[in-house]
């Protein structure tokens, strides 16, 4: 039997926490195993309740993005919040945060969000990918070299590190070394975004089936 996906969660509108749970109960494979109201109960109940995602609100007593710091490390953090300011998921997003769902939309779209984390890739609401694509006209301040650019092209193309580093024929540390100058440069964190950035400046086409 497969062993069930753990969810945490923090939100301090107990209606909506509720509403959550019900959500999560018709779903296979889903079981929610803790859940706080306060930000500072945060860490002793990740200690307390070992789980595997933990579905976030933004903004309870205080901004939740340093605690999202310091929790990526210990669990895959989805942020649910009703704050829709690109400014804000963007924040959570470089925080460490792998997905970032609208409290608005959560019914509709947290399954697929989800999803996506389990599978290890970032997600975030439509909206929000077209804001960001809009943002991604401008060259960096300091220009990517062409060895971050052939990365940049692989990794949008849906290559792991590891098979980035075999099509290149270098190792997946230096890999990874590229990937953190490239997102320092470009301002951007995760594949997504990163993906997102080539198609816009031309690195890769937009893929088939795309609008």
């Amino acid at each position: 039997m497969e062993t069930p996906l753990r969810i945490a969660i923090a939100d301090d509108h107990a209606l909506f926490r509720q509403g959550l749970k019900s959500q999560l109960r018709l779903q296979p494979g889903l079981v929610v195993v803790s859940e706080v109201d306060r930000a500072d109960q945060l860490a002793a109940m990740i200690a307390a309740t070992p789980c595997d995602i933990l579905l976030l609100d933004l903004q309870m007593e205080r901004s939740a993005l340093v605690d999202i710091k310091a929790l990526a490390e210990r669990v895959t953090v989805i942020v649910v919040t009703a704050s829709e300011r690109a400014e804000d998921a963007l924040a959570a997003l470089r925080s460490g945060a792998r997905a970032v769902v609208f409290k608005r939309f959560a019914i509709e779209t947290l399954m697929d969000a989800i999803a996506a984390v389990v599978e290890g890739n970032e997600w975030m609401p439509p909206a929000l990918q077209r804001h960001l694509t809009a943002r991604l006209t401008e060259p960096p301040e300091e220009p990517l070299t062409p060895r971050e650019i052939e990365i940049v092209r692989q990794v949008a193309m849906g290559l792991r590190n590891a098979e980035v580093a075999d099509r290149l024929s270098i190792s997946e540390v230096t890999v990874k070394t590229h990937l953190n100058n490239i997102f320092q440069k470009l301002g951007l964190r995760g594949r997504t975004a990163l993906a997102l950035y080539a198609i816009r400046m031309g690195i890769v086409g937009v893929p088939d089936g795309s609008p």
